[in-house]
């Protein structure tokens, strides 16, 4: 940018002042000089690299595909490994209007706390409260929240880190059953797990 700006300086003076046979001073040859470069000198860019035998090429390319094919395998296997896992933590239920623990669940609860400090021990988990269809939108998110927060401090209590947990209430707007039976409303006043990478 100083150049285009020192060039056009030095012209607007050439052009203003005239074409007289008055030479140049030395001052201005070198500004002349820096502002307008060589014609035979081209900018050259310098970029390092490195080079490498084309068998050797080959070699690195196949490398490459490896660690891209390994990192998608991992990926994959991560998928199926959360997926398996959240499958043996099947949900935790509760009666109907409450968020104690019966003795039944506490025992879920505490199977579900060695697969967390276990084989999911490199996952956050989402404690996910659900409802059934009775009450109002805000009490059953309330009471959604309640069941997870329940569950969360039964998992604390059997050593699994506070950290590692959080909790989403869905209210009555996560269903797994929609029949309009005792059976079914049961199954939907739960907290389900999911594992987070």
């Amino acid at each position: 940018m100083k150049k285009i700006i020192l060039a056009s300086s030095v012209t607007a003076l050439l052009f203003f002042g005239g074409c007289g046979n008055v030479e140049p001073t030395p001052a201005e040859q070198a500004a002349t000089q820096e502002a307008t470069p060589n014609q035979n000198q081209e900018e050259v860019i310098v970029v390092e690299t490195e080079t490498v035998p084309v068998e050797n090429a080959t070699v690195i390319n196949e490398k490459a595909a490896v660690v891209n094919e390994n990192a998608t395998k991992n990926a994959d296997s991560n998928e199926m490994t959360m997926a398996s896992l959240e499958n043996k933590m099947s949900s935790v239920l509760f009666g109907f209007d409450k968020y104690n623990l019966t003795p039944e669940m506490q025992s879920k609860v505490s199977d579900h706390a060695k697969i967390i400090n276990g084989a999911a021990n490199s996952f956050m988990i989402k404690l996910e409260g659900n409802c059934d269809e009775w009450g109002s939108d805000e009490y059953n998110f309330a009471l959604g929240l309640k069941r997870a927060n329940t569950v969360k401090k039964a998992l604390v209590a059997e050593g699994v880190n506070a950290n590692r947990l959080t909790m989403v209430s869905y209210g009555k707007s996560n269903p797994i059953c929609t029949e309009k039976t005792q059976a079914c409303w049961a199954k939907n006043r739960r907290v389900d797990f999911k594992l987070l990478p």
